[in-house]
Order: structure tokens, then sequence, then C-alpha cells
């Protein structure tokens, strides 16, 4: 492994090793280390000068190379070093309970199977591979030596992108072009997104202002349309189980919160879809004691107003079929503080309010995590009776590049697995949730910064914390039969189940990916 760390080679034609590539090019780092250790500060704006007092990333050790390297090559045996991932194979052992209640995993499948049968209808012959548009798997199938080489390139121009060497970061990403493929195995090809998102940091810097702040305003966040992201976004649901263990795990978790409530209103945080809510619909149309009266409100912060309206217009019919009474109302406001009070939202003092969260409280965390704070005590004082959480579980809001960098990169080489995994290498379907899905999400990690890097995910116990200083105590989440249920019915064996500390979690081979959660308000009385 020791001999892989010097297969790196520039135009120079020398044998470099990753750490001494970085030291030669990168003043700045041997100026920092002259100096001393760096102290983690957490800043607003990331900035890219770089004084005598001024923190900059980290570099790797030789040894800390070849351990990752070793984990992404290995991803099988994620579990089994417990001395370099402490706690994660107590976390993702196997759970021996008897399966019941299926009731919210079939309804779950009969949700994805029906969108699935419209749209293999309606995009069939988009979803059919060309042969001759995809490269032979010799030309982009790489060995484990090429699959080692891919890693250290990718380490080693970070670190230049890091370092603010641009030649450096251009030279690396030359060879890195050579090995990365968009139709590759699954390393060549969350290689070619990271890479992507390299790229795309590189042009950044040069809008660095005068001030040595990372300024964005000439660099446009998203380059694809909504219809683009929600087609990917979808074909994510139909495909993979993380989207629909989030859904289910959440609605399981309202029913539970919901018992012997006549009459409930659910608040949906930045709602871009309806995907959720015909399980749901079912499973409280068939309570024993009868259906409740039903109201979902949707705060809505895309253009898609009058797509949403139509599908909740079905629903609204679909609920009637079934005896219970639907209301479905949109608020066209992005969720800020001044939004979330009972008379904004048309709060009733009759009805039990669920406060719904998939995927979205990440955009309010922030370096200083004080938005994130207040918006959940804005939220505690509206009394929900339960306020549904479900995440990345992954540590991607770091206050040193680098950092994020590396945690991004053995998060999406897991998810890029787990799709290599459930599709062929020609897929188009695969291609483009890679493409419209996760490479943005990667690009938005590494390539920017301030109010445009919107992906801040966090890890399980961070939500933990956030949410238990603003005044919330965690639900024991009792859908793990269900759970386990549903990932039995994808037909792969890679994906795992845990609960901790009252949190769901989905992982791949051991690695997390999801957390589901449930909350509600601290009742100190009770404590």
């Amino acid at each position: 492994m020791e001999a892989v760390v010097s297969w790196i080679s520039f135009p120079t034609n020398e044998g470099l090793n990753h750490d001494l590539a970085i030291r030669r090019f990168c003043p700045a780092r041997l100026e920092q280390e002259l100096v001393g250790e760096w102290d983690e500060t957490m800043n607003e704006m990331e900035c890219f000068s770089f004084p005598h007092d001024t923190p900059i990333t980290p570099h790797l050790d030789v040894s800390e190379v070849n351990d990752l390297v070793d984990s992404f090559i290995n991803v099988d045996q994620y579990c089994e070093n417990d001395d370099k991932y402490p706690g994660k194979q107590e976390a993702f052992n196997y759970f021996q309970e008897d399966i019941e209640n299926f009731s919210i995993v079939n309804d779950v499948f009969a949700d994805v199977s029906m969108v699935m049968e419209v749209d293999v209808r309606g995009l069939n012959e988009d979803f059919v591979a060309v042969p001759d548009m995809v490269p032979g798997v010799k030309e982009v199938s790489h060995g484990v030596n090429q699959g080692l080489h891919l890693v250290h390139l990718l380490l080693a121009c970070a670190e230049a992108v890091g370092c603010r060497d641009t030649q450096l970061t251009e030279s690396i990403l030359a060879h890195i072009w050579d090995s990365a493929h968009p139709w590759g195995d699954s390393l060549q090809r969350v290689s070619y997104c990271f890479a992507t998102g390299l790229q795309c940091r590189l042009l950044l810097l040069h809008n660095v202002n005068a001030n040595g702040i990372f300024s964005n305003s000439t660099v446009d966040v998203s380059v694809m349309s909504r219809e683009e992201k929600m087609d990917a976004f979808q074909l994510l649901y139909q495909t993979t189980p993380y989207i629909a263990f989030g859904f289910m795990a959440a609605n399981e978790a309202i029913c539970q919160a919901a018992q012997g409530k006549d009459s409930m209103h659910v608040l949906d945080l930045g709602m871009e879809h309806t995907f959720q809510w015909p399980s749901l619909i079912r499973t409280l149309a068939s309570r024993p004691e009868g259906p409740p009266k039903l109201r979902i409100t949707g705060l809505i912060s895309s253009q898609n107003f009058s797509e949403l309206e139509a599908n909740m217009k079905v629903l609204v019919e679909d609920a009637k079929s079934l005896g219970m009474a639907l209301e479905f109302n949109m608020i066209s406001q992005p969720v800020t503080l001044s939004l979330l009070t009972r008379e904004n939202l048309n709060l009733k003092e009759d009805e039990a309010l669920f406060v719904n969260s998939i995927m979205h409280l990440h955009k309010f965390v922030k370096e200083s995590r004080g938005s994130l704070k207040a918006i959940l005590q804005a939220i505690k004082k509206l009394s929900p009776a339960s306020l549904t959480v479900v995440e990345q579980d992954a540590s991607h809001n770091g206050p040193f590049f680098l950092g994020r960098f590396l945690e991004s990169l053995h998060y999406y080489s897991a998810i890029f697995d787990s799709l290599e995994a459930s599709f062929p290498r020609n897929s188009l379907q695969r291609m483009k949730i890679e493409k419209l899905h996760f490479a943005e999400e990667i690009r938005n990690i590494i390539a920017y910064e301030g109010s445009d890097r919107t992906e801040r995910h966090e890890r399980a116990d961070q939500w933990r914390r956030q949410l238990g200083r603003a005044g919330f105590q965690v639900m024991d989440l009792k859908c793990l039969s269900q759970a386990r249920m549903m990932l039995s019915l994808y037909g792969c064996d890679g994906y795992t189940l845990a609960s901790e500390k009252g949190c769901l979690l989905l992982g791949w081979k051991g690695r997390p990916i999801m957390l589901a959660s449930a909350w509600q308000v601290h009742n100190v009385s009770s404590s």
C-alpha cells in the first residue's frame, strides 16, 4: 500500500508522494506548518487569504491517506474495523425481531409501483440505453491499482484546491479525467462527480474579492431545471429505498402520535412533491377508530405551485373515496421565522399539529448554527404533537474544505456502490440519478461557500444535540420491522438497518446514509 503513494506523477515526470506534492507546490502550507498547528475557527464565510494567523486546510499524513484509500476499495470491511470506526459495528448490527404490521410497507410500494407504471409508459424510450453510446467495459473498467491511484489523485487535487494552487489543480485534474468516467465502475463515476466539483471550485477561486472572501455572486448555483431535478428525485424514490425509507418512517411516526386525535394538521416544510402522502392517507383512513379529518399545508419555495395543486386535488378525491375528509393548502413562501406563527399558518385550536421535514432542515445549518436553532425554537412555539425529521446522516458541514471533501467522498462512494449493485452500468436511469441528483449535491458541498452552500448535512448525534437544545425530546420509532421488510423487497443484500438512541438509520454495507427520527416538545414537568 505504501508504494501506491508514489504513483502520483505530475508534468515534471518526478515521482512524488501525496504529501510531498502539496508541500512542494503549496508554499502557504509549508509556511503554516512552520508557524504551528491550525486553530479551528467558525466563520460565516470561508476565507481564502492565508496570513500567518489564519488557519488553512490541514493535510493528511501518508498513513491517513492509506487508510482512506483502503476504506474506499474495501467497502465491505467498514463494519469490521472497530479501531478505525468506533461504535459503527455496534450501531449497525442486525435485529432479530419477527416481521409484523406490513400495511405501511405495502402502501409505500403500492405508491412506488403506481408511479413507476405511469413513468415507464411515458419515458420508456428515454430509459433504454443505446449500446453504441456506452463505452465498452474494457474502456472504463479499472483494476484495484488504478482505483487506488484515482483516489490518491482526488485527495491531492483537493489539497491543491485548498491551497489555491490553480496550476497544480489543473495538472492533477488532467490526470483524473484520464481515469474517471461517468459510465465506468462506481469509483470512476463518483470520482468524475467529485472532479467536476473541484473544477467548479477552481473557477470560483477566481472570484475571491479584495478581502480574500469567497464570492459566488458571478456563478450560477444551479444549471439544471426544476423538472430535471424532480425527474431524478422521482427515479431515486422509485428504484432505491433511500427516499421511501424516510417517507415510511415519518408517516409511521405521524400515525403513532395521532392516535386518538380526530382532527390533524400536517405542516410540510419545503414541500416539493406529493409522493409521501398517499400512504399516510390510506393508513389513517383504515384506523380502527375511524379516519380523522386531515389538513395538509405545504410551505413551498419553488415555482411548481400549479403542479402540486393538481397532484393534491387527486389525493383529495382519493381520500374522499376512502371516507376521509382531506383539505390541502399551499403557502408559496420559504420557511422563515416570521412565517412560523400560528396566525400566518392558520393553525386551529381543535387541530393536532404535526410538523414534517424531509431533507429540508439541513438547509438552515450555518457555520454558527444560530439559524437552525432559531427555526427549531419557532417550531417549538407552535406546540406540535410531533416533529418528523429525515436527513442525510453525514458530516458535510465542517469548517475546513478538505475535511468536508473527505467526508463527502466516503459518503457518496457508498451510495454509488449501492447503485452499482442495483443497476447495470449502461442504465440511463442510473445516469440520471447520479448526474441530476447526487452530482448536484456533491457540487454544492465541494464548490460553494456561504449562503450558496445549502447541502450542510449533519450526523445523527449532531441532530440530537441541536433538537435537544431547542427543547425537543426523541420519540421511539416503532417501525423497525416494517423498514426491514421494505428493504427485503429491493432484492439487494447490501442495505443495513439500525436503531440508535431513538433514530432509525439506513446504511449501505454498514456505512450510515439516511436517518429518520421523530420528536416531541420536551415536557419538563414530566421529566
